[in-house]
């Protein structure tokens, strides 16, 4: 028989032999090895740490945590933390059991209960979603196993949460296909405003940088408590915590002065085993020194930190700090309404990541409930990818002409990349019209099903698929890679989506789609006259 209870300092010498036996010595959270980590969790206020015993042998063949206070400002957030199950227990609702003992003992403390669920397998994902978890995200190689390994991040709201939440987020339309899915599992209608005339912050780069030391502290914080009424980054530490705490907590802040005199500081956590760097805290006494602090930490990532990602919690009600991070290569991976206790209301949050390996994602295991949000994700890291050769190629092609860079950057958004091997059929006579193809590299062969008529050559920079937008008729002709073929793929409903979304990009197209299509009958009609014999 299974009894879950609260641990013990007895449970230490279990609780580590179920990790090592089920990862190995090297979980990605090496602190569940650590007996005095374990320790401080069993007697510290903010954890929970729970165990499964067998009754009829005395063995620790389960464990799962709650961290009951992850926020700075008093969130009512918690984090379900590690479950693990000792693999002789497996199979027998040892998990299932952990995460609903888990529910009960905090659902009148808490508002919001986050779950990071390993991609690494369905397990964890399905016991989430099973007890009222829905999906929220997906974090691309977060863990650090033999392997990076990705987060399928899941939440639950308690209580009141969200009839706290407040309305109309102002978000950028690189975020709203997230935030629109998400709203929609979380069982709230899509209120959000898109803004996409709003500019990132200005680039200034005249400051002078340095760490944060016990001289500028004071400085520092009469800067924070003078602007605490519209924070941009939300995060799990403060300025105000103390210089102590937050040198204990591996804590750092970049300031940024101006003649001699602080103007802003950004406050991040270093973890060294995940290699990852996550920002709680910006403050600054105006915008200008926003964009500068955001760029310094990204080369001291990059050179000095040897870091695999950077993380940070964005305010939805915030698009110029979106805009910017998205102009410094950060990409949405999460949408977590209500989130931040402020005031008397609870504030939506946007998880934004900037990548500094490849997207090397192997074959994530997801969850079909999870599978969407995703694809969503993995989609947006692919078209960064893609981007730089969308945007050399779409120029040149005249249904995308007149777009300006942003809306370039807003149809690349949608785009998805996809090869063929020479000589393979890209789709045939009949079948469904329901995507255009930019020809990155290659040639394709388009084959005509009228006997007789010429085959017609597309090379790079050309469309294929582009007349289907104004017929829902099949492929009146066949498409063959002549050779090896790159192409950036998008699917009719997302350009019709991204048309909604943004109708100046929806106009630009559908005038040149228009404009063409008056070429070619204009053409068809001088090739009638030519061939006409003369009355």
């Amino acid at each position: 028989m299974i009894e879950i209870r609260e641990a013990t300092e007895a449970d230490i010498a279990g609780i580590r032999e179920i990790f090592r036996a089920s990862y190995g010595e090297h979980y990605s959270y090496p602190e569940f090895y650590d007996a005095q980590h374990l320790k401080r969790m069993i007697y510290g206020d903010d954890t929970i740490l729970l165990v499964a015993e067998d009754s009829d042998t005395g063995d620790v063949v389960g464990t799962a945590s709650i961290i009951v206070q992850v926020g700075a400002y008093a969130d009512l957030v918690g984090e379900f933390g590690r479950l693990a199950v000792h693999p002789k227990a497996r199979g027998q609702g040892v998990g299932k059991r952990l995460m609903a003992e888990r529910v009960r003992r905090v659902e009148k403390r808490l508002h919001l209960g986050l779950v990071e669920n390993r991609s690494a397998h369905t397990f964890s994902q399905r016991i989430s979603a099973a007890h009222g978890f829905v999906p929220l995200g997906f974090i691309p190689l977060k863990l650090k196993f033999d392997h990076r390994e990705s987060i399928a991040l899941y939440g639950r709201h308690f209580g009141n949460a969200l009839k706290l939440r407040r309305n109309h987020p102002r978000i950028i339309s690189e975020v709203h296909p997230l935030a629109h899915q998400v709203l929609g599992d979380c069982g709230l209608g899509d209120d959000t405003i898109i803004e996409d005339d709003v500019a990132p912050y200005e680039h200034v780069d005249r400051f002078e940088l340095e760490e944060l030391t016990a001289d500028g502290y004071t400085e520092l914080l009469r800067i924070e408590r003078g602007r605490v009424k519209n924070r941009e980054v939300f995060g799990p530490i403060r300025l105000h915590y103390g210089l102590f705490l937050l040198e204990a907590s591996r804590s750092n802040y970049l300031i940024a002065r101006e003649e001699g005199r602080i103007v802003g500081g950004l406050g991040y956590l270093i973890d060294p085993h995940e290699r990852a760097v996550r920002v709680f805290e910006v403050v600054a006494s105006d915008e200008r020194p926003v964009f500068f602090l955001f760029c310094q930490l990204i080369c001291r990532c990059r050179e000095q930190l040897d870091a695999a990602l950077i993380e940070v919690d964005v305010s939805a009600y915030s698009p110029r700090l979106q805009r910017t991070l998205i102009e410094l290569e950060f990409l949405p991976v999460a949408y977590i309404p209500a989130m931040v206790f402020h005031d008397v209301e609870r504030l939506d949050a946007i998880k934004m990541v900037r990548l500094f390996l490849p997207l090397e994602l192997g074959k994530p295991q997801l969850f079909e409930r999870g599978r969407a949000i995703a694809e969503t994700v993995i989609r947006s890291f692919q078209a960064r990818e893609v981007l730089p050769r969308v945007a050399d190629a779409i120029p040149a092609i005249p249904l995308f002409r007149d777009l300006t860079e942003d809306q370039q950057r807003q149809l690349a958004s949608i785009c998805r990349l996809e090869s063929f091997e020479s000589e393979t059929l890209i789709y045939e006579t009949g079948q469904p019209s329901d995507r255009i193809y930019i020809l990155l590299s290659g040639e394709v062969e388009v084959m005509p099903s009228e006997a007789g008529s010429p085959s017609i050559l597309v090379r790079p920079g050309e469309c294929l698929g582009e007349m289907s937008l104004l017929r829902a008729t099949p492929h009146s002709a066949a498409a063959r890679a002549r050779t090896a073929v790159e192409a950036a793929v998008i699917d009719h409903d997302d350009l019709l989506q991204l048309a909604r979304r943004r109708p100046d990009v929806g106009a630009t197209i559908f005038r040149n789609l228009a404009r063409g299509l008056t070429e070619k009958l204009a053409s068809l009609d001088d090739r009638f006259l030519e061939t006409r014999p003369n009355q």
